[in-house]
């Protein structure tokens, strides 16, 4: 099985794949899974997050993790990449008008007249930027004392988890997207995070880490859907596609629901700029 967004430290494929996801701008919104509200609980929390507070998005795609903190009245500046996932960002968040969407790459975009952030989040974004200078582009948009947070949503499968994506693999290893040797679906709570990344940098201090699990049911056209928002398989042929999904769609109606378990997890890295000299 691919993974839901295949992480790549080649450059060229990297944009390449990343480029992918404006071809999903359409139905990204509605088919990914929204992010438990604790999480963002948490890390208001951890920052320290209050009233005037000002926070930075690195790749927002269509406002996933935009609005929760909206909602909050956070003023929000969102850059995205990608020009069809930055027009629908703006429509799913024209009710808010403290928040502000910029169509432009994180590494070349540069905060209006030298402004700081209190808090620079990139959710389910991290991997598509360089990992050479990811840290040094968020250190250089933080106040000195603010936060970079940092987290992903991954498909986890837990004790009793659903059977459906084991049994599905051997049609990925008919279509040659077979996992690497050695890969084992994660379980819930064993998410690699970025703390060691982010101290490792000398730009940060690293202040939380912490796991967030949680679970959706999909019918066959909700799955499909979710797996044509994935790089990985927007990739694919045509022919791979229509062999995966028909096989989708047969295994799901023969049981008796119709659906599958699919289990989240998300592991979120909280860490304080540091003071540091001749790296902005």
């Amino acid at each position: 099985m691919t993974a839901d967004d295949p992480q790549d430290d080649d450059q060229d494929s990297r944009e390449r794949l990343r480029a992918t996801f404006d071809t999903a701008a359409d139905i990204y919104h509605r088919a990914r899974p929204a992010y438990p509200d604790e999480l963002f609980d948490e890390l208001v929390r951890t920052a320290a997050l209050g009233p005037g507070s000002r926070l930075l998005e690195v790749g927002c795609a269509t406002g996933k993790a935009t609005e929760p903190f909206a909602r909050r009245g956070f003023a929000i500046t969102c850059v995205e990449i990608g020009e069809e996932l930055a027009a629908a960002a703006q429509r799913n968040l024209a009710a808010y008008d403290h928040v502000h969407i910029f169509n432009a790459s994180f590494e070349t975009w540069r905060p209006a007249d030298g402004q700081r952030f209190d808090l620079v989040y990139i959710a389910t974004a991290w991997h598509w930027l360089d990992p050479a200078a990811r840290c040094r582009l968020a250190w250089r948009c933080l106040r000195p004392g603010g936060h970079l947070a940092v987290w992903s949503a991954f498909h986890v499968v837990p004790d009793g988890g659903d059977p459906f994506f084991e049994e599905l693999q051997e049609v990925y290893n008919e279509l040659g997207e077979s996992l690497p040797p050695g890969s084992t679906f994660p379980r819930p709570g064993e998410l690699e995070d970025s703390a060691d990344e982010l101290a490792a940098s000398g730009l940060f201090t690293v202040s939380l880490v912490r796991q967030f699990d949680w679970e959706k049911r999909y019918d066959a056209a909700g799955y499909i859907e979710l797996l044509d928002t994935f790089s990985g398989h927007i990739a694919m042929a045509q022919w791979q596609r229509d062999r995966l999904y028909s096989e989708i769609r047969r295994r799901l109606a023969v049981r008796p629901d119709g659906q599958l378990r699919r289990h989240w997890g998300a592991a979120l890295t909280v860490a304080r700029r540091r003071e540091s000299h001749g790296n902005n």
